[in-house]
């Protein structure tokens, strides 16, 4: 008798296991989906693509737009994309899985406001979630 509750108990905590994966794939494949944010011009000829589960609620709980200066914003991104592109040319003191390749953000161009705010985000949110630190960086 006891081995049977044993063998029941075991059998129901494998089961409840199995069922709580399945909702929180799916969950996943919804919020990635959600969570790209693709910015575009063709004139300029540049595109941005934020593609990170859960950068898109962050983002909603950050000062909103026009918080910052866009100068402010150019110059933070900057020195972060500079940062940034270093670590992607030293995959053996860095995570190559997380600095995979390295971003063209040409200073000389005006992106906007709204490329460098999200860009601006993205970078705080990175150093955030994956515990990293930029020279200059909101911590």
């Amino acid at each position: 008798m006891k081995n049977i509750l044993i063998i029941a108990a075991f059998c129901v905590a494998l089961y409840s296991c199995g069922t709580g994966n399945k909702a929180m794939n799916n969950s996943s494949a919804d919020n990635t989906e959600k969570d790209t944010i693709r910015i575009a011009n063709d004139s300029l000829e540049y595109e941005i693509m934020i593609i990170e589960p859960g950068f898109e609620s962050w983002l909603a709980s950050q000062p909103p737009r026009g918080f910052y200066g866009q100068s402010l914003l150019e110059s933070k991104n900057r020195s972060f994309v500079s940062e940034y592109n270093n670590r992607v040319l030293q995959p053996a003191r860095y995570f190559p899985n997380l600095y995979t390749e390295q971003i063209n953000y040409d200073p000389t161009v005006d992106y906007g406001y709204e490329v460098n705010y999200l860009l601006y985000n993205y970078f705080v949110y990175f150093q955030n979630k994956y515990n990293q630190k930029f020279i200059g960086g909101r911590n």
